[in-house]
């Protein structure tokens, strides 16, 4: 199993992926723009990193 599982991909230039991260189940967001790229947790609304909703610690997502 690879540790980090893409989730959602949109565009193709412009492109935004949503990953998780297996062994954690935080997601994250990735945007790539021509040669700038970045990544960065998905946060809620209190500012807590987002998990896969069937994650339980402790077990593979």
């Amino acid at each position: 199993m690879e540790r980090f599982q893409k989730l959602y991909q949109q565009g193709t230039v412009e492109v935004f992926e949503i990953w998780a991260d297996t062994e954690t189940g935080i997601q994250y967001v990735f945007h790539r723009n021509g040669s700038a790229a970045g990544l960065t947790p998905l946060l809620d609304q209190e500012g807590r990193p987002v998990r896969m909703p069937e994650y339980r610690p402790g077990t593979p997502a």
